[in-house]
């Protein structure tokens, strides 16, 4: 039986564990079923957001006319579109497999391993083990159990991008944020597009004002139907045929579509691995159990990233990777800090996170206040006309620590990320905002205008779309902005 030093299950983030193994002369192995990169490279996040470019610059033109500016779409090359997808992912995946094959010391079994006993591993008829296994095995798409899906056919995240022609329609089955992004994406190119969720608003773990905004703006382009089930899906010549049945009321609909894709969420591959074989336990959705040292229930046997079903972005998988290697490789031992893991949808309008919302802030027990501006108070934010916007804060009252903050408009995953440095300082408070000198006539001093207008969620009366909230102090040692 053929022995390593470490094992490592995944060909994503779980490479970061491995590059370090390599570097200190230890002998590797990777066990992955899929293409070399993993789900970000292959069928994430790195070909969706190459997809996405052309349709947010579409809806960007789209909405110039706000502004006194007419323009028109004239062709959409979606052959070319999809080709640039990809020539990128293929570039990514040759390099590393062009990598890994003049690299010494690390060995590549292509297939779905399985778990035989003690840190034993079997992928086809090889038989290996290690003292250390790292699982970061990922997940895939949940196809839901609806009657004649399977036959009707569906795309999912892995198949839609091997597409070649647009659609005339699609449905989608859910409304996380894959369908929003994807969805974006299809109906900026032209296609009509149908969103099913039966969750009761869009985007359901985002603050409420966050899904409602996303629905006013996003439903001016595609169907919307929350609160809805699927009940069915048939195959009718060229066509398929979609049943849902609202869940208030009873109603059955009937949706006529070219597509259907399925966006309901995420399962483990963890099954596939048979954990159980070398004690590592599952909760009961299947995900894999650790502690806060992303220590499994088996000695010796760490998991990170999607493989735990926890915060599911590659930028947190890569962090945990480090805990994962620290905790495996040297005499230290870090716990994995999730208070501020951010994340960004990217679809119309862009929505980006970080920390806590209001709600889950409230359940912990924290006394806080809460500040809200629209792009509108800001005079970048008034240029580009975008009322239905919102930059939310949400601060620890006793500390100034700042627990989270939301924002829905465009460039919100780029606007956030002052908030998420300053949520991993030493004391995690917005006083450096304060204290700081932001550019005028910025976007950035929207997140000011929050700052400036925190007040006691008891206290908050919400506003009308575009309707700007009274002023309150600003925060220490910063002014508004002199418009």
């Amino acid at each position: 039986m053929k022995e390593y030093d470490v094992i490592i299950i995944g060909s994503g983030a779980g490479m970061n564990v491995g590059a370090n193994a390599l570097e200190k002369g230890l002998q590797v192995a990777v066990v992955d079923h899929g293409p070399m990169g993993g789900t970000c490279l292959n069928n994430g996040c790195i070909p969706s957001k190459v997809l996405l470019y052309p349709a947010e610059v579409i809806r960007r033109m789209h909405d110039a006319a706000s502004i006194g500016i007419d323009t028109k779409v004239t062709k959409v090359d979606f052959g070319l579109i999809m080709k640039r997808m990809r020539a990128f992912v293929d570039e990514g995946r040759n390099e590393m497999e062009h990598g890994i094959s003049q690299t010494k010391n690390i060995m590549w079994y292509k297939g779905t391993g399985e778990f035989v006993g003690d840190h034993t591993m079997k992928v086809g008829p090889e038989v290996f083990k290690a003292p250390k296994i790292i699982i970061a095995s990922g997940s895939r798409a949940l196809v839901p159990n609806i009657e004649g899906l399977l036959e009707a056919g569906f795309l999912d995240n892995v198949s839609v991008l091997d597409i070649t022609k647009l659609p005339k329609s699609i449905v989608f089955i859910g409304g996380g944020y894959i369908a929003c992004e994807y969805g974006h994406f299809f109906s900026a190119l032209g296609a009509q597009v149908t969103i099913l969720d039966r969750n009761p608003r869009l985007l359901k773990n985002e603050e409420p004002e966050i899904s409602d905004i996303v629905q006013r703006r996003f439903g001016k382009f595609v169907k919307i139907y929350t609160g809805v089930e699927v009940l069915k899906a048939e195959k009718k010549g060229w066509s398929k045929a979609v049943y849902a049945r609202q869940i208030g009321t009873g109603k059955v609909m009937k949706f006529t579509t070219d597509e259907i894709m399925v966006a309901a969420g995420r399962i483990s591959n963890a099954d596939l691995l048979k954990p159980g074989m070398t004690g590592v336990e599952t909760d009961e959705n299947g995900w894999i159990k650790v502690n806060d040292y992303l220590e499994t229930t088996k000695a010796g046997i760490w998991a990170l990233g999607d493989a735990t079903g926890k915060h599911m972005f590659r930028h947190n998988a890569n962090r945990e990777s480090d805990v994962v290697w620290t905790n495996a490789f040297t005499d230290k031992k870090v716990a994995a800090d999730h208070h501020a893991v951010p994340h960004a949808v990217f679809g119309y309008p862009e929505v980006a996170s970080v920390g806590m919302t209001e709600a889950e802030a409230k359940a912990a027990g924290h006394q806080i206040l809460v500040g809200r501006a629209s792009y509108m108070a800001v005079t970048k934010g008034y240029a580009m006309n975008e009322p239905d916007s919102l930059v939310k804060v949400v601060v620890d009252r006793d500390n100034r620590k700042i627990l989270g903050c939301h924002i829905v408009g465009t460039d919100a995953s780029v606007l956030i990320h002052p908030i998420i440095y300053l949520m991993n300082t030493e004391d995690q408070t917005y006083l450096p905002l304060a204290k700081a000198q932001t550019i005028h006539p910025a976007l950035n001093e929207a997140l000011i205008q929050a700052f400036a207008r925190m007040v006691p969620p008891e206290h908050v009366h919400h506003h009308a779309e575009g309707e700007e909230a009274p002023e309150q102090a600003p925060p220490e040692g910063h002014s508004h902005e002199n418009q």
